[in-house]
């Protein structure tokens, strides 16, 4: 008989972003392994049988800590599971794996990314009149600091440290697993075709031309790093100059503080083009028709974008605070800011990566040290695996 795991998760919604997509192909992994899996959720769209939506008659968009712990412990009462694995913190689960990090931490980054010592110091303040955030704040503390309770499965050695250093986690409760992404995504050549033309038309740019594009994609432009991205780009077009080359964002955010921006520093230039693409289906399609991901971010747990350029060959910038650096080698297969205002450490990161001697020998790297591999889910679901076997053990059962 399959051993049954259920994995609980606020909302079931791929659309909704990257966490949402991951518990997705999470869950399909640990089938392919041979696992029953089922998601559970608050709120969301249960497309198929191993989908539960359990507060679908509450109103609004999200339900509080409380109101949701007790709808799962309701459910779990009524279906037997051998292995309860978490996205939110609820102490009764085996298994804790936050796929954004601590919320301690995204509290101090978020503030950070604002850029302005008045507004962090505001928004830091005034984190905790957020009821519902606080309440999972303090909950994600008490399962932390205590002596026993889930196994805290960190999706990176970034968020690893976060435990240790707001909560005081003990590192025998935490184990690194880092984070994967499906790897065998098929490519639309049609609409990959398409993009590159709309992106090509827009920039007023020729095949001929043969542009260099540099790929940057999120939902939330100003904690990803857009503004300095700009910026960046700015001073390497003042000191670089001749082939073509344009930034594509790809998102669904407002872009109009950023078009002006780009206006205000000068851009475009005959040699630099910004393109604001909009929200993609299918970001694979992207990167499939551009040469270099850039994700200058001020918080990403693991971010699944870099590790999907990854696993296209393509050569990544990013900063330290995004986990998905533990899986590529910094100068080898991509560059690593230290922090994302360093705008001159990005812009050099950036003419690096517009010659293409430099993104052929890096992209050959990547091939070369299968990277693909390693980033995958189906490793990510096999080292989950070897937790859920040891929580196994110890309630005896295996």
């Amino acid at each position: 008989m399959k051993n049954k795991v259920a994995i609980i998760i606020e909302r079931a919604n791929v659309a909704l972003g990257g966490a949402e997509r991951s518990v997705y192909e999470l869950a399909a992994a640990l089938s392919g392994l041979g696992l029953h899996a089922d998601i559970l959720a608050a709120k969301g769209q249960p497309n198929n049988r191993n989908i539960h939506i359990l507060c679908q008659k509450r109103a609004g968009k999200r339900v509080g800590y409380s109101v949701f712990a007790k709808a799962v412990k309701k459910f779990l009462s009524e279906n037997q599971y051998d292995i309860i694995h978490s996205v939110l913190p609820f102490s009764f689960a085996d298994v804790y794996q936050p796929r954004g990090g601590t919320y301690a931490e995204s509290i101090v980054r978020n503030a950070a990314s604002y850029q302005s010592n008045i507004i962090e110091y505001y928004k830091r303040l005034t984190a905790f009149s957020n009821v519902r955030r606080t309440a999972f704040l303090r909950a994600e503390r008490r399962l932390a600091r205590g002596s026993d309770g889930p196994v805290i499965a960190a999706l990176s050695r970034y968020v690893a440290r976060q435990f240790e250093e707001h909560y005081g986690t003990d590192s025998e409760r935490i184990v690194i697993i880092p984070n994967g992404v499906k790897t065998d995504r098929r490519i639309n050549a049609d609409q990959a075709d398409r993009l590159r033309s709309q992106i090509l038309a827009e920039a007023r740019l020729k095949e001929a031309d043969e542009p260099i594009l540099l790929l940057f994609v999120a939902n939330n432009f100003r904690l990803k790093g857009l503004a300095a991205l700009i910026e960046a780009i700015s001073r390497a077009a003042n000191h670089d100059k001749g082939r073509k080359r344009c930034l594509v964002v790809v998102g669904k955010d407002r872009t109009s503080k950023y078009r002006r921006l780009a206006k205000k520093l000068g851009l475009p230039t005959p040699d630099w083009k910004i393109v604001f693409l909009g929200p993609v289906g299918h970001i694979q399609s992207v990167l499939s028709i551009t040469d270099v991901a850039v994700l200058p971010t001020f918080y990403d747990p693991s971010s699944r974008f870099i590790l999907e350029a990854l696993a296209a060959g393509k050569p990544v910038i990013t900063t330290k605070f995004n986990g998905a650096t533990d899986l590529f080698v910094n100068e080898r297969h991509g560059k690593v800011i230290d922090i994302p205002e360093n705008v001159d450490a990005l812009a050099d990161a950036i003419r690096y990566f517009t010659d293409t001697n430099n993104i052929a020998k890096t992209s050959q790297a990547i091939i070369q040290d299968n990277l693909k591999a390693n980033i995958s889910i189906g490793r990510a679901a096999g080292e989950l695996m070897t937790v859920y076997e040891s929580v196994l053990r110890r309630k005896g059962r295996q």
